[in-house]
């Protein structure tokens, strides 16, 4: 079966969708297409992936087209009840909606482009995790951890844990080759995911919902509030509090994150906080690539948007509700501007822009340490990024 992902808001995801589909973005346990894949497999079907995206990404993520294709949008994440009916209960020709958005259809790419296919009824009650904006990353992620948590584990038996640490609960799955000593583990307030090949080093203190994904590490003496999700190979210390950290990310030491996303090949340095609260306790404004401006989140916590490849130094502050793009550097004292451009270097004394080839040595160095190459597609999505997003410098 061949899997074509499609997006109908991406703005609304920027900038994290800047570097790659929306489907490629982790939420939960697993990014959204992995969840996807996930259910196919279960029921032993054989898939192909592929895009409807941005031109500038579609070398490195191309669009496979066949006579018969699965459309579905990137927005909505399966669970049991959607996934099956998507798999079972779909014939060609037909689609199904919610609130006006196509969910999923199984046509050929001319009645998709046309719309022009049959729409089918079904219990609107499926749809649990529908994604509108980029907010609904960490606001939603507690509900992602719990489906993917019993999508993964199902079946399975997790590897014993170390007598050295203090359990709370009993909804705790660990992956052979995980590493966990010494530390607390409160799974009486959601699921504990830890997956291979991670580690949680001594004097953590961790409450559920948590994911970290393989390779994931967390320092000693981090804290965790649920709902948080590390991803791939990504490090973590310090204080944080329902936030989703991509993969290959760091934020290696002690400062407070909250309420956050941060993208992949991010960096934050020593002592780096977030405000996620303003000092009104009123609603907290996000700059919106869609409408130009900060509109308001209907959020009363919020703290920081990092897009891939940017980075901090030490002792940065972020404000309430702020926005960095794709491949920025941030120092300086004080609290730099809520919105920062792509590509921008500087802080609250003001920005100066990035040179593309002094960018791309610091990214091939960085990748480099996990033995991943910056491809040459690599360098012509991040060369149009930069060329896409120079009216916001």
């Amino acid at each position: 079966m061949n899997i074509i992902f499609f997006e109908d808001k991406r703005s609304q995801f920027l900038p994290l969708a800047y570097t790659k589909p929306i489907a490629k973005i982790r939420i939960g346990i697993l990014t959204i297409e992995d969840k996807w894949r996930k259910y196919f497999q279960e029921q032993n079907i054989q898939i192909t992936t592929s895009y409807i995206t941005e031109d500038y990404l579609s070398t490195k993520f191309p669009l496979i087209e066949k006579d018969e294709n699965i459309f579905i949008n990137s927005r909505f994440l399966p669970n049991d009840r959607l996934a099956d009916f998507v798999i079972n209960n779909l014939i060609a020709d037909e689609a199904i909606m919610y609130n006006d958005s196509l969910v999923a259809s199984k046509c050929t790419m001319e009645q998709f482009k046309t719309e022009s296919y049959y729409i089918k009824d079904y219990n609107e009650s499926f749809i649990s995790i529908e994604l509108k904006k980029i907010t609904d990353i960490f606001s939603k992620n507690d509900l992602a951890i719990e489906q993917d948590f019993e999508l993964i584990t199902k079946g399975r038996k997790s590897t014993l844990i170390s007598s050295t640490n203090t359990i709370l609960g009993d909804n705790i799955f660990i992956e052979q080759g995980a590493k966990v000593e010494a530390s607390v583990l409160n799974s009486s307030t959601g699921p504990i995911y830890i997956g291979a090949n991670t580690e949680i080093m001594e004097g953590s203190l961790v409450r559920g919902p948590f994911a970290l994904y393989e390779g994931g590490v967390l320092k000693m003496g981090t804290k965790i509030y649920g709902a948080t999700t590390v991803g791939r190979s990504s490090k973590v210390g310090g204080e944080v509090n329902n936030c989703v950290i991509q993969d290959y990310s760091n934020k290696g030491h002690d400062g407070f994150l909250g309420n956050s996303i941060i993208g992949e090949w991010c960096n934050l340095g020593a002592d780096t906080n977030t405000s996620n609260l303003k000092n009104n306790y009123g609603e907290v404004k996000l700059w919106s690539y869609k409408d130009h401006n900060l509109k308001n989140t209907g959020l009363q916590f919020c703290g920081l948007i990092m897009g891939d490849h940017s980075k901090c130094g030490i002792n940065t502050m972020f404000n309430t509700g702020t926005i960095v793009g794709v491949s920025a550097n941030v120092f300086d004292s004080g609290f730099p501007n809520k919105f920062i451009p792509s590509y921008s270097w500087g802080g609250a004394n003001g920005f100066d822009e990035c040179k593309l080839d002094k960018m791309f040595e610091v990214a091939e160095r960085v990748m480099g340490r996990r033995d991943i190459e910056l491809t040459n597609n690599d360098r012509a999505i991040l060369t149009a990024i930069f060329e896409i997003t120079a009216k916001y410098r």
